[in-house]
């Protein structure tokens, strides 16, 4: 692995489990101090100790949309690691399954608040704190479901949608000094994405050309690839990384 990050610091929000944990693992691999965030202490501990321990990592516990929580990883990635380079906006929520015309719009509300009021305020806030000074680099995880239709989870397609949107915007309001991008993964094997796949999983990567659904490593390295110098010319992006399902029609 390189140490192409060496001596930079990232935050990653979400990132006790799943392609969090996996993105985190990617950057402490190739050189780089991360704080993770998730709801629970605990989750964040062995979270840490899988990174490597408190040499390489730091837990911060709160939810992703609380203003005091995004405040707390923040100075504590700077006063304990001495930077915030990178952002990556991991987090999501989707607790809802079915129709959109049958969504319960108390539901839909939050959805919209976590997934891209509280990415932008992480942003701000990370900009306030650090990059307007020194720059960075920021990777917000979005989702295939953003540019095509996703029957069921068709609302979080649309915050997604709305999250590339807010990518490209910042990209352009932060230019040259801090990049912007996104990356869209298709169903990845995550506790999260169960419900896509559980006891049908043969049958849920039929559609997809490399005949396999994702992994979280499979997004911790283009991350990591967005975030590091060899992406200097990225920008505004939303890089889709989907096995080539989005190639092949009525594919879900």
């Amino acid at each position: 692995m390189s140490s192409r990050l060496a001596g930079k610091t990232a935050i990653v929000t979400g990132a006790s489990r799943g392609i969090g944990l996996a993105v985190a693992q990617r950057l402490v691999d190739e050189g780089a101090r991360v704080v993770v965030t998730a709801r629970t202490k605990e989750t964040l501990a062995e979270a840490v100790a899988l990174l490597g321990g408190t040499d390489h990592a730091l837990g911060v516990a709160g939810k992703a949309d609380n203003p005091a929580h995004q405040d707390e990883a923040i100075q504590q990635a700077i006063s304990t690691f001495g930077s915030l380079d990178f952002l990556v906006n991991n987090t999501g929520i989707n607790p809802t399954y079915g129709p959109m015309v049958e969504l319960d719009l108390g539901a839909a509300r939050k959805v919209v608040e976590v997934n891209c009021i509280a990415a932008l305020s992480w942003v701000q806030k990370a900009y306030r704190a650090w990059m307007k000074e020194h720059g960075g680099a920021i990777v917000n995880v979005s989702s295939l479901s953003s540019i095509r239709a996703a029957p069921n989870v068709g609302f979080y397609g649309a915050t997604k949608a709305m999250l590339n949107s807010i990518t490209e915007l910042l990209a352009v309001e932060l230019g040259p000094n801090i990049r912007v991008n996104a990356v869209a993964p298709a169903v990845v094997k995550t506790r999260f994405a169960t419900a896509l796949y559980e006891g049908r999983e043969d049958e849920a990567s039929r559609a997809y050309p490399l005949k396999r659904l994702g992994l979280p490593d499979d997004i911790g390295s283009v991350a990591a690839f967005l975030l590091s110098p060899d992406s200097g010319w990225i920008t505004g992006q939303t890089v889709v990384v989907d096995g080539g399902v989005s190639l092949t029609a009525g594919a879900e």
